[in-house]
């Protein structure tokens, strides 16, 4: 199976949305699906180029979905987290992966047709910072405490970033009200720092790992603050869901064999390493040592932490609507246990 099967960014964005018109999960033409995944239209995934998305990389390239009977494109998005959940909910794309944040809760409590099926990725509880608080070399910031009054990088107001820096400033005594945020896209963060524009930031690998190698910043906490937090989650267009679930089911267990073959030593796996490497567009060698997340083995997703999520965006002013989001109200519990099911099978036969 061929690299060359997958699109990227924008290009690929309008492409899908073109072709899918009318014949993805929003379509109105569509019939149910007859129980067999061979039958269900194709099944578009957006992911990040990062190494959180490696067991989606792994599964199509080894072959997993199409063992499934699945036909699975996988497509590399440019865009935020909230445009995954725009895409999917239209029906442009089948299913994606981003962060929790105000967006997801936001489009949960509209009513988008939006399914969560299981967690992608969790920040580990020791060892190296996948998404760390890093200062700059220039700002003589040593200790978190020192950050009070200072101007510190976030990529936007609604996702991960600002809560994990939320969280590594209340580890500290301090509130994101005691310094002064400035928003920065991923790819500006270490110009930012090595010009001084901004004190410290919130990054995320492998640009964490690159600000060390080249002495911009240095990493301020261990990875305690945010150990455990639920990260990333699996999201499919709910009219695709209800149309083909055997097919959402089968997606869903590939992705967990690839999740439990990484778990097993696929990490350390040359040919699983170059599969990471081509997608994330990283050498091997860095690839094996920067800080990574965690994917669970059986998808399982800590509800508690998500609901701590939920409530900090809300009191941030975020959300744009009172009381609960109903987020635990739209995960596909049956659908995950069933998957489960299915790779233990999978893993069974082996």
């Amino acid at each position: 199976m061929s690299l060359r099967r997958r699109l990227s960014g924008g290009i690929a964005l309008l492409a899908a949305a073109t072709l899918l018109a009318g014949c993805a999960s929003g379509g109105g033409s569509e019939e149910a699906g007859t129980g067999d995944p061979a039958d269900a239209p194709k099944i578009t995934f957006l992911y990040s180029p990062y190494a959180d998305y490696a067991p989606f990389f792994i599964a199509e390239e080894k072959g997993y979905f199409e063992d499934a009977g699945l036909d699975v494109e996988l497509i590399s998005k440019s865009g935020s987290s909230g445009e995954t959940y725009q895409q999917v909910s239209t029906g442009s794309i089948t299913a994606g992966g981003a962060t929790w944040g105000a967006g997801l809760f936001n489009a949960t409590k509209a009513g988008a047709s939006l399914s969560v099926i299981a967690s992608v990725s969790k920040v580990p509880d020791e060892g190296k910072n996948p998404a760390p608080l890093m200062a700059s070399e220039e700002s003589g910031v040593t200790d978190a405490k020192q950050l009070k009054g200072k101007k510190i990088g976030i990529p936007g107001d609604g996702g991960f970033g600002i809560y994990s820096v939320h969280l590594a400033l209340e580890s500290v005594g301090l509130s994101l009200d005691d310094v002064e945020l400035v928003n920065l896209s991923p790819g500006d963060i270490p110009p930012a720092m090595a010009n001084g524009s901004v004190d410290a930031s919130w990054t995320i690998e492998p640009i964490s790992s690159a600000i060390t190698a080249e002495n911009l910043g240095h990493e301020l906490l261990s990875v305690d603050y945010q150990a455990g937090v639920e990260l990333g989650a699996l999201v499919f267009n709910s009219e695709y869901v209800e149309k083909y679930p055997e097919a959402v089911t089968a997606f869903t267990a590939a992705y967990l064999r690839a999740v439990q073959e990484l778990e097993a030593g696929g990490w350390q796996d040359p040919g699983d390493q170059e599969i990471i490497a081509e997608y994330t567009e990283l050498p091997v060698e860095t690839l094996t040592s920067i800080g990574l997340t965690l994917q669970d083995p059986d998808g399982a997703i800590d509800w508690e932490d998500v609901a701590r999520q939920e409530q900090f965006f809300r009191e941030r002013g975020t959300l744009e609507f009172d009381g609960p989001s109903g987020i635990e109200e739209v995960f596909r519990e049956d659908i995950l246990q069933d998957a489960v099911a299915q790779a233990s099978e999978q893993a069974d036969t082996q």
